[in-house]
């Protein structure tokens, strides 16, 4: 599977749920309860992450990841910021 293909699928997906009912989609009801309630759902999955980090468990650690890389790509969604101009800011970073 192409990850950036694959990526790029979940990226539209979210945008699609913007216009779902909120009662039948998980994502529609994050965007319906504004960008300050997306971004601390996005620091709480990051705090989550950074204990399972110092657990030994991969299994949990990838689950916290997917989950943080899931609420990321909301609040991205939600502040209207595409993915590829992050991305395109880490390449300039990096071709300094």
């Amino acid at each position: 599977t192409d990850n950036a293909a694959w990526l790029d699928h979940l990226k539209h997906i979210i945008r699609s749920r913007k216009s779902a009912s909120a009662d039948t989609s998980y994502t529609a009801s994050l965007f319906k309860k504004g960008t300050h309630k997306v971004a601390q759902k996005v620091g709480e999955e990051a705090v989550e992450l950074v204990i399972e980090a110092m657990s030994n468990n991969d299994e949990l650690f990838k689950g916290e990841a997917a989950d943080l890389l899931f609420h990321y790509l909301v609040l991205l969604e939600d502040r209207g910021i595409g993915l590829e101009k992050i991305i395109e800011l880490l390449q300039q970073r990096h071709q300094k």
